[in-house]
């Protein structure tokens, strides 16, 4: 009661916002749209068998690894997982040297390729890269460790494109697996 003497109004609390999808998710228009794209599997030779997924793993500082990591000898190359505009060449302390591509179909998919020995002769950034083309190649740059050679390959989900290094992490490994 109200001190006028009125019922106390009842109020239903607002639920709660739901979750967030997990990062790694890749149902609905994500999963679509993506497999519409028919990733290759960005290291030339490695066959979907030989991949594991590493998504999940720990990394230091409390990070996730957000990513698939492919193992391949140094200069094996690497290749476009699918059409895009190459957006960023970039030297960074932990993916060493790497490159941001944007999906062709509609600039909403980033994918980063790290680690990387070096680029293909003549990329550049704002060049597209067609499924398949070689882009660079294998190496152990970065925090990768000496020796270590892989591709980090990472996908994005990306709102605004002018932001390609942020959004919602998609796992590779799921799309890659049943890649040809």
């Amino acid at each position: 009661m109200t001190p006028t003497g009125t019922p106390t109004p009842q109020t239903t609390p607002t639920p709660a916002a739901s979750a967030s999808p997990p990062s790694q998710a890749t149902t609905g228009d994500a999963a679509s749209a993506l497999a519409s794209m028919r990733l290759l599997i960005p290291v030339e030779g490695v066959k979907p068998s030989e991949l594991r997924d590493t998504f999940d793993a720990a990394r230091s500082e409390g990070r996730v690894h957000d990513a698939i990591d492919i193992a391949a000898p140094r200069g094996t190359p690497v290749v476009a997982a699918a059409d895009g505009r190459v957006v960023k060449l970039f030297q960074s302390a932990k993916g060493g040297t790497t490159i941001y591509q944007l999906a062709a179909a509609d600039e909403h998919f980033a994918f980063y390729y790290a680690h990387l020995d070096h680029y293909a002769e003549g990329l550049t950034e704002g060049h597209v890269a067609r499924r398949g083309e070689t882009i660079a190649y294998v190496g152990d740059t970065g925090n990768a460790g000496p020796g270590n050679t892989h591709l980090h390959f990472q996908i994005y989900r990306v709102t605004d494109p002018r932001h390609f290094w942020t959004g919602e992490n998609i796992n590779p490994y799921p799309l890659l697996r049943n890649a040809q």
